[in-house]
C-alpha cells in the first residue's frame, strides 16, 4: 500500500476578521507552495483562490477562518484550501456562483473564479448554517489517477501552540485502506512527538492488521508521553472493517444513506489506556463495511454531540467539507483537535 496523506504535512490556519487577514492567508498559502515547490502557474491559482475565499468571508460573514495544507499524492504536489464561516449561508449556490451576481456591491465573480481556477471545488452551504468551501490545486500533471478513497481532515493545535499534539495517517492501495488518529498526551512539541511517532510506524507497516499494528505502536511509543490512538483497516473487496482503539479517540460509521434517512451512527469500541504506557488491553474488532459508508475519526478536541443528520446534504459532500463543518461547529476550543473523514471513492 502507499501512504497518500499524513498529518505531518501540517495544516495551518489564519483567522479572518479584518482586511489584513486576506494578505496573511495569501502569504500562508504562498509559503506552503514554496515549500512543496509548486509550479508558478499553480502558485498563481492558489493566490487567487485564497484571496477570493478570504475576501468573501469578510464581505458576507464578517469573520471566519482559512485553513491550508500541502498535499502529496503519488509524488505529485498540491495544496488544499478550506474557507470556513458561520455567516448567513446561501439558499441557491448555483445562482450565487454565477458571474455578476452579488449581494455585497462587488463585481460578483469570486465564487465563479474559485471554481474555474481550482482542480477540485466543493461546498456546503445553507441558510443559517454558514458556508464551508474546500479547494485543491495541483502542479503540472494534476492529481493523477483517483485513489480508492476520498479523505478529508482538520488537524490543528490549541490556541497558543504552534505544533498540534494530534496526528493522523492514511495509507491506501487498490483494495485496502489503513488509517490512524493519535492524540499525544498534553499539548505542544512533546505531545506532537508521541503522535507523530505513531503515524511513522503506521506509514512503515500499513499492511499489518490493526491489532498487531497497535502492539507495534505501543512498543514504539515507550519513552514518549504516550497517546490515545485508533487504528483501522478497511478491506474494499471483502467489505470488512477491522478496528483497534486505546483511549478516547471516537470512531463512528454512517452507513450509506443512513444520515440522509435519519439513521444513527455506529460507534467503534475502544479500551481505556495509554498507548506507550498502560495499554492493558489491545483488542481488534471486526464488522461489515458497506460500500459508500462514511467513517469519522476524531480526537477529544471535538465535542461528542455532533450529528450529521442536522445538516441536510452534508454526507454527499467531500470528506474535507464534512471534517471542516464538524470542526467549525463542535471544536471545544481548549484542546488540540483532529477530525478525519474517510469514504470509499464514488460511494
Amino acid at each position: 500500500m502507499e501512504t497518500v496523506l499524513s498529518a505531518r504535512q501540517r495544516q495551518l490556519a489564519v483567522e479572518v476578521a479584518d482586511s489584513s487577514a486576506v494578505g496573511a492567508a495569501r502569504r500562508m498559502a504562498a509559503d506552503i507552495c514554496a515549500r512543496i515547490a509548486l509550479d508558478e502557474v499553480a502558485c498563481g491559482q492558489v493566490a487567487l483562490a485564497t484571496t477570493e475565499a478570504a475576501t468573501n468571508i469578510l464581505k458576507h460573514a464578517g469573520r471566519g477562518e482559512i485553513l491550508a495544507r500541502p498535499l502529496v499524492v503519488d509524488g505529485r504536489p498540491g495544496i488544499e484550501i478550506i474557507a470556513i464561516d458561520r455567516g448567513p449561508g446561501m439558499a441557491n449556490f448555483a445562482r450565487s456562483a454565477a458571474d455578476g451576481h452579488t449581494t455585497a456591491g462587488s463585481y460578483g465573480i469570486g465564487l465563479g473564479a474559485m471554481q474555474r481556477g481550482t482542480d477540485f471545488f466543493d461546498i456546503h452551504t445553507a441558510p443559517g448554517q454558514g458556508t464551508v468551501i474546500a479547494m485543491r490545486i495541483y502542479g503540472r500533471g494534476g492529481a493523477g489517477a483517483p485513489s480508492a478513497i476520498d479523505i478529508g481532515a482538520v488537524c490543528l493545535p490549541i490556541t497558543g501552540e504552534t505544533l498540534c499534539g494530534d496526528a493522523w495517517a492514511v495509507a491506501a492501495g487498490p483494495t485496502l485502506v489503513t488509517a490512524l488518529v493519535a492524540d499525544g498526551l498534553g499539548h505542544g512539541p512533546q505531545a506532537a512527538a508521541a503522535s507523530e511517532a505513531a503515524a511513522e510506524i503506521v506509514e512503515r507497516h500499513p499492511e499489518q492488521l490493526p491489532g498487531a499494528l497497535m502492539q507495534d505502536v505501543h512498543a514504539g511509543l515507550r519513552g514518549t508521553r504516550g497517546a490515545a490512538a485508533a487504528l483501522l483497516r478497511i478491506d474494499l473487496i471483502e467489505d470488512e472493517l477491522r478496528f483497534c482503539g486505546v483511549g478516547n479517540i471516537m470512531a463512528s460509521v454512517y452507513e450509506s444513506g443512513s444520515a440522509i434517512v435519519g439513521g444513527t451512527r455506529r460507534q467503534m469500541v475502544s479500551h481505556n489506556g495509554i498507548v506507550g504506557g498502560n495499554a492493558h488491553k489491545i483488542q481488534e474488532f471486526t464488522q461489515p463495511w458497506r460500500p459508500g459508508s462514511l467513517l469519522v475519526l476524531c480526537s477529544d478536541g471535538l465535542n461528542t454531540r455532533w450529528d450529521l443528520n442536522r445538516y441536510p446534504g452534508l454526507t454527499e459532500r467531500h470528506p474535507s467539507v464534512i471534517a471542516a463543518v464538524l470542526y467549525r461547529d463542535f471544536a471545544r476550543g481548549r484542546d488540540d483537535v483532529t477530525v478525519l473523514v474517510v469514504r470509499e471513492h464514488g460511494g
